[in-house]
């Protein structure tokens, strides 16, 4: 009854926590592409081909459901995915609905005429790949109205948590706030949109000021499988154990990921 959760790297780990305190007897197959990370500054077809190849490995392992913990690949490649490659006995999940639908006050699978909401300026911290795609605009157009949205491509910030540079990422953090608010200097809410952020959601909301409020994935992604499962029993797989599968060194991934989890959590090549 295993659910797959991939990412490029380790920011997906912020999700997989979350998920596995909100559904403690569901086993999970994590699937970090660290050999490949960050998929931010790839291209489209590139970001395709990658996230295809990680979620048909799930698949393999007994995964029939699983959900892309990576803002880059849901907005780069999820759409394309369901309408050309997705059989009708997977399925595949991505992160953006889940915050949009928190963000504009609405219930999961909610789908009347988009209306006006009570944010009207926002900003969005993403990767460039995302940023690029427009994926976050084009998912609130279709439930909101009236919504401005300025886009802060955080070029950098992956790399340096990927690599464990705390003091750089904070840093970088600092600079791409100090470049929104340039442009947007008092948005109502910001959206992390990246799995990575949430390492550094303290550095935001503290460049960000007390008056912004601050809408992060994990929570709500697992909030929103929650009530997936409760409703779609069936696209719960075969897999049974819980197990971290990565493309980049397992000795490594696993420090790394013993330190944003604190716990340990031992990694198996891919």
């Amino acid at each position: 009854m295993a659910v797959g959760v991939f990412d490029s790297g380790l920011g997906g780990l912020t999700v997989l926590a979350a998920l596995q305190h909100r559904l403690p007897q569901v086993p999970f197959v994590y699937y970090g592409d660290n050999a490949n990370a960050p998929y931010g500054v790839r291209d489209a077809q590139d970001i395709y081909d990658l996230t295809t190849r990680a979620v048909q490995r799930l698949w393999d392992e007994g995964c029939d459901l699983v959900v892309l913990a990576c803002n880059t690949a849901s907005a780069a490649a999820l759409k394309r995915m369901q309408e050309t490659w997705i059989p009708a006995d997977k399925r595949v999940l991505g992160v953006f609905v889940p915050l949009i639908e928190a963000l504009t006050e609405r219930q999961w699978g909610d789908n009347t005429p988009p209306r006006e909401v009570g944010v009207k300026h926002v900003a969005l911290f993403a990767t460039p790949a995302t940023v690029a795609s427009r994926a976050f605009q084009r998912e609130l157009a279709f439930r909101a109205i009236g919504v401005d949205v300025e886009a802060q491509p955080c070029g950098g910030v992956v790399d340096a948590i990927e690599a464990g540079d705390d003091i750089l990422a904070e840093a970088l953090v600092r600079s791409h706030v100090e470049a929104l608010l340039r442009r947007m200097p008092r948005p109502d809410a910001a959206v992390l949109g990246c799995t990575h952020y949430p390492m550094m959601e303290t550095v935001f909301r503290r460049a960000l000021g007390p008056d912004v409020s601050v809408f992060s994935q994990p929570g709500l992604v697992a909030a929103a499988l929650d009530d997936y499962l409760a409703r779609r029993p069936e696209f719960v797989g075969a897999g049974t154990q819980t197990r971290y599968l990565t493309t980049g060194n397992p000795d490594s991934v696993s420090n790394h990921a013993t330190r944003f989890l604190r716990r340990a959590v031992r990694f198996e090549a891919a």
